[in-house]
């Protein structure tokens, strides 16, 4: 998938690799990891024009010593969503450089949700002006399914018009099992448009004969499994398994476990967040992290390090990155120590990461910063004082929270027991409405787990329609959540007692924020800190999990703007 290397810059690595010409650089006397092999070797590093040119005793025009310190590849997250972060991809890409990451593979489907094909572009701009290598998987279902409504509709002809962009490597997670199994037409043609690519998935508790159709229409990873067994029935039916870690979902722990005990082959394995705030990010890292508690949990660091490098550049067709080998890039990462992941310096293409200027402006970032794409992106129908009034029933179907999953569990309560459930504060109102056209669709339903004591927590950032979701004890606060939302044309806010104890607006989208990381991320931690204040179960993330709860293709039970959906019968409620 890495463009090949021209006639002029061949001959000058193979004259640096030889010495006739200084190599550019050269990292004297590390302990370089060969994930080739699995050795530490101790030896220099040379760099020029970006990339390794050997490994050996080689002098360079600069020179650092780096005795005692170890080199290994530049980390690859495997899939995530950038606008998860709630930054700009230029703020988001330096975030991910600091730690390690020199290569992300994304799937922009949610501001795809919101301001379709326009804003994919927009993207792959940023793509190609970004820092580190940005590559991007389209986005193949917008919306998600057809049970809600999200401001853009793309077909397989507006995929194929971008799939030649150079940083697109394929079609994003496939999300519409239910589509591909059952051999739906529009969903077959996406797949066949992209069967020269990679392709995505999204195939949360399929297993058996289902998952074997999934796999047949020509699906290559999946990082949707929760535990090592799921994991395992996945990579034997050929899937790729992306080891997800981020804010809501922690999945690690489980699946590593399994491998650790049972001595699992890794070479199909490799890391991934998917969605992890960037206040986690700064404070954590994303595969920083992800290798770090790997090894803890007993897997060779040899074979973490390979998860979060080779085997990811494998999996996606990445030629010349995940190595540290002659011809591959001078992505690398130097550590104080293998174990503890404690990175030191950070080299893309054989420039240190702290020479890099965080500020520089890009066409993106400009670009957005005159013109909002859409510019008005929270457009919602009046609501009346009784919108959130949920017709008495004998039972009611209840979404119930996991705690650090986003997979939910489909209650069912009598009437008694929900009236009591509100009263103690272990049942909550949730609502879903539609923001992008003011259709007026909406759904109100019953949730438990979340925990808030008092007042109403609303967003703009809903999977992936990403229409507004609000929670709350009672209908005047969450009428008043709503209104904020408009107000701040999207984002997150809290309210109690008709007043807003909080917000943090996401102009762009309703989705991200035009700040820098260092006036976003305090701005995002003091909400969050609001949210555990006013009772938010402290094991759940306050506005991450909420978002999910709109997503109808993750089990049980979900909420969109059309109504409670039951993700295993893949039908309403009735």
């Amino acid at each position: 998938m890495n463009a090949g290397k021209n006639d002029v810059l061949s001959e000058k690595l193979i004259s640096a690799a030889r010495e006739h010409e200084l190599p550019d650089l050269v990292l004297k006397n590390g302990n370089i990891l060969s994930v080739f092999t699995g050795e530490i070797i101790r030896a220099d590093v040379a760099v020029s024009n970006g990339y390794i040119v050997g490994i050996g005793n080689y002098n360079g025009r600069v020179e650092k010593v780096i005795a005692g310190k170890y080199v290994v590849p530049g980390f690859i997250n495997a899939h995530l969503h950038v606008e998860s972060s709630m930054v700009t991809p230029q703020v988001y890409a330096m975030e991910e450089l600091k730690q390690g990451t020199t290569t992300i593979i994304t799937d922009p489907h949610e501001i795809a949700n919101v301001g379709g094909i326009g804003a994919i572009a927009d993207i792959l701009k940023a793509a190609r002006e970004s820092v580190i290598n940005y590559y991007v998987m389209l986005p193949s279902c917008v919306p998600a399914t057809p049970f809600e409504h999200s401001g853009s509709e793309m077909d397989a002809d507006d995929l194929s018009m971008l799939k030649n962009d150079p940083n697109v490597l394929g079609l994003g997670e496939m999300m519409n099992v239910v589509g591909v199994i059952e051999k739906d037409p529009q969903v077959l043609k996406k797949l066949c448009s992209f069967n020269d690519m990679v392709i995505d998935g999204h195939a949360p508790g399929i297993s058996g004969k289902e998952l074997n159709a999934y796999v047949c229409a020509g699906i290559g990873t999946d990082h949707e499994s929760t535990t090592y067994e799921e994991a395992v029935e996945k990579l034997r039916c050929g899937l790729a398994v992306l080891v997800r870690e981020g804010s809501a979902s922690k999945n690690l722990e489980d699946i590593i476990s399994g491998v650790v005990k049972n001595g699992t082959d890794t070479t199909r394995l490799a890391f991934c967040t998917d969605d992890k705030h960037l206040a986690d990010i700064r404070r954590e890292g994303t595969i920083r992290y992800n290798i770090e508690k790997s090894i803890k949990l007993g897997l060779p660091a040899v074979r973490a390090y390979q998860m979060a490098t080779i085997n990811a550049a494998r999996i996606y067709g990445l030629r010349s990155i995940g190595a540290i080998a002659c011809g591959y890039k001078a992505d690398m990462v130097v550590l104080d120590d293998l174990e503890s992941v404690s990175v030191c310096d950070v080299y893309k293409d054989g420039v240190n990461v702290k020479d890099i200027p965080e500020s520089v402006p890009t066409a993106y970032t400009r670009g957005i910063k005159e013109s909002v794409r859409p510019p008005r992106s929270v457009n919602i129908a009046p609501l009346g004082d009784d919108a959130f009034v949920i017709p008495q029933q004998k039972e009611y179907s209840v979404i119930g929270l996991v705690k650090n999953q986003i997979l939910t569990r489909h209650l069912r309560m009598t009437h008694e027991e929900v009236m009591s459930g509100i009263k103690d504060g272990s049942v909550r109102k949730i609502a879903v409405i539609e923001r992008h056209h003011a259709t007026g669709c909406m759904a109100c339903a019953y949730i438990t787990g979340y925990g808030l004591k008092h007042g109403a927590v609303g967003t703009t950032v809903a999977h992936d329609s990403h229409n507004v979701i609000v929670l709350g004890d009672n209908d005047s606060d969450m009428l008043k959540a709503v209104s904020e939302l408009e107000r701040i044309n999207g984002g997150y806010t809290i309210v109690a007692d008709g007043e807003v104890k909080g917000d943090l607006p996401l102009e762009h989208g309703g989705l991200m924020s035009m700040k820098t990381a260092d006036e976003f991320i305090p701005e995002l931690d003091k909400v969050i800190r609001l949210a555990y204040e006013m009772g938010v179960d402290k094991d759940i993330d306050p506005f991450i999990t909420l978002s999910f709860t709109a997503l109808p293709v993750i089990p049980q039970l979900r909420i969109t703007d059309c109504g409670l959906f039951d993700v295993d019968k893949f039908a309403f409620v009735r």
